[in-house]
């Protein structure tokens, strides 16, 4: 099993993967998408994977963005979180 606390991330990354999930319903992924855009301008909304929970009550949106710095995706999970609609960032 890998040490999670050993793994490193090169930035830039490129191809960087954020899973979004929160609270199921209209507009949730274009939430997410005009949440992350500011911070993430090379965004494209093509790479998103949208999938909804067993039950339905939650969604999980999943994009690529080019990860440039620590700072830039402590801004994106903080955004997110303050949606109120989000309740992990991953």
């Amino acid at each position: 099993m890998t040490d999670v606390q050993n793994v490193t991330i090169e930035l830039p990354c490129e191809a960087y993967p954020i899973k979004v999930i929160g609270d199921a319903g209209e507009g949730f992924a274009e939430l997410v998408i005009a949440t992350v855009r500011p911070h993430a301008p090379g965004l494209d909304p093509s790479t998103m994977v949208l999938r909804d929970s067993r039950n339905g009550r939650y969604q999980t949106v999943q994009l690529l963005i080019t990860a440039t710095s620590i700072e830039q995706l402590q801004d994106i999970n903080s955004a997110l979180r303050a949606t109120g609609r989000v309740h992990m960032v991953l």
